[in-house]
C-alpha cells in the first residue's frame, strides 16, 4: 500500500526529547516500511526515517528561533502533499495535524483519515466538527471521543511502541519517577507530596512549555528545593529505560481528560507500577492491580505507592506485550485503511472499525 504520513512540524519525527505524536507517528511510520509498505513521511527536516522524507520545514518549529508563524509551515506542507499527490497519489494519506487539511481533503477528495491526537473539549471544536462530519477521524482512545459524540468516528486505535524500544527491569529502584510536562493539569505537586508522605525520593523529567513558565515560577520551582525532589528537566528517548526502569513506580496524578498517557505504556513495557489519577483514557490503558493502582485522593495514592511493590513486573511488561506494541498498532490502523479504501470502492458500504 502506498501511505503518506503527515505529521505536525512542532518537532521532529522522532523527536529529540518531549514530543508524543511525533513519537507515535515515527513508531508508525517505522512499522508499516517493516511490513513492506511505500510510505511517505511529510514532516520536519531534521525528521529521521526509513520511509521517503517529504520537509514541511527545514527543522522542528518548537526549537528554531527563526520561526514566528507555524500554522504558515502547515500550510506549506500541505501544498507538498498536494503536489506528491498529483504526481503519484497515494493509496491513503493518514494526517496527524488535527483539523487543519480539512477544507482541503473536502475539496481535493483524497483518501485519507486523520488520527485526533489532543484534548477535544474545547467550546470551539464542536462547530468545526459539526461541519465536517464528512471527515473521517480516530481517536486514541474512547474516552477522548466524550466531548464530540458527532464527528465521523471510524476506528479507535490505542498507541503502541516497538517491542524492543524498552527492556524489561525485573528488580525495582528506590526513588519514585514524574514524566511529563510541568502543567496545572499534569499535577507534578501532588506526585511531590505523594513523595513526601512516602518518604521515598522523587525524579522529575519534565518538559516547561513557555505557556507554562509563570504557574513553574510561582507554584513549582519552589517545590523543587525540598531535598527528595531531584528535577532532571527534560530527558531524549534513550534516557527513559534507565529513567523509567530503575523506579519503584511511576507517578501520573494527572487531573484532567487524558487523550491517551503515552508514558503509562512506556512504564509498562519497563515493567514498572503505575499509580494513576483516573481522567480520561486511564482506566482503558492501566489493568486495576496487575499494571498498577487507579486512585481519586492522595491517602489513597500514598497506600497505593507503598503497595506497588506487590505489583508482578513481569506481569506489567506481559500486558504491554499484549495490548500496546507498535506492531498491534500497525496493524490496527491497516485494517481502519482498507475498510475506507473498500467503502470509497462501494460508496454505500459503510466503513471504519468502531
Amino acid at each position: 500500500m502506498r501511505i503518506g504520513l503527515i505529521a505536525p512540524l512542532y518537532e521532529s519525527v522522532p523527536p529529540r526529547c518531549y514530543g508524543g505524536t511525533e513519537r507515535v507517528v515515527s513508531y508508525l511510520c517505522e512499522e508499516f516500511v517493516r511490513l513492506g509498505h511505500d510510505v511517505t513521511l511529510f514532516a520536519s527536516g531534521d525528521s529521521v526515517t526509513s520511509a521517503r522524507l517529504v520537509a514541511g520545514s527545514p527543522r522542528a518549529l518548537r526549537t528554531d528561533p527563526e520561526c514566528v508563524d507555524p500554522i504558515a509551515h502547515h500550510v506549506t506542507m500541505l501544498e507538498r502533499v498536494r503536489r506528491a499527490n498529483a504526481a503519484r497519489p497515494f493509496d491513503i494519506l493518514h494526517f496527524h495535524i488535527d483539523y487543519l487539511h480539512f477544507a482541503l481533503s473536502r475539496l481535493v477528495g483524497w483518501p485519507q483519515v486523520t488520527t485526533l491526537h489532543g484534548r477535544l473539549d474545547l467550546s470551539d471544536l464542536g462547530p468545526l466538527y459539526d461541519e465536517f462530519q464528512d471527515i473521517p477521524v480516530i481517536s486514541i482512545s474512547m474516552a477522548q471521543r466524550a466531548p464530540l459524540p458527532s464527528a465521523h468516528w471510524i476506528g479507535n486505535v490505542h498507541h503502541g511502541l516497538p517491542e524492543g524500544l524498552y527492556r524489561f527491569q525485573p528488580q525495582p529502584g528506590r526513588y519514585l519517577a514524574f514524566l511529563g510536562r510541568i502543567s496545572p493539569e499534569k499535577r507534578v505537586d501532588r506526585a511531590v507530596e505523594i513523595a513526601r508522605r512516602c518518604g521515598m525520593p522523587l525524579r522529575v523529567a519534565a518538559k516547561i512549555s513557555e505557556v507554562d513558565r509563570r504557574y513553574f515560577a510561582e507554584q513549582i520551582a519552589p517545590l523543587f528545593e525540598l531535598p527528595f525532589v531531584e528535577f532532571v528537566g527534560e530527558i531524549r528517548e534513550d534516557e527513559k529505560q534507565a529513567f523509567l526502569g530503575n523506579a519503584a513506580a511511576l507517578l501520573f496524578p494527572i487531573d484532567w481528560q487524558e487523550p491517551f498517557g503515552l508514558v503509562m505504556i512506556e512504564a509498562m513495557a519497563c515493567g514498572t507500577p503505575i499509580v494513576a489519577w483516573p481522567g480520561g483514557s486511564v482506566a482503558e490503558v492501566m489493568t486495576e492491580g496487575i499494571t498498577g493502582f487507579i486512585v481519586d485522593n492522595l491517602e489513597d495514592a500514598v497506600l497505593a505507592t507503598r503497595r506497588s511493590s506487590a505489583i508482578d513486573r513481569r506481569g506489567v511488561r506481559g500486558t504491554f506485550d499484549r495490548r500496546f506494541t507498535a506492531r498491534r498498532m500497525a496493524h490496527d490502523y491497516l485494517r481502519i485503511f482498507e475498510a475506507q479504501l473498500s467503502a470509497r470502492r462501494t460508496p454505500s458500504s459503510e466503513a471504519g472499525v468502531a
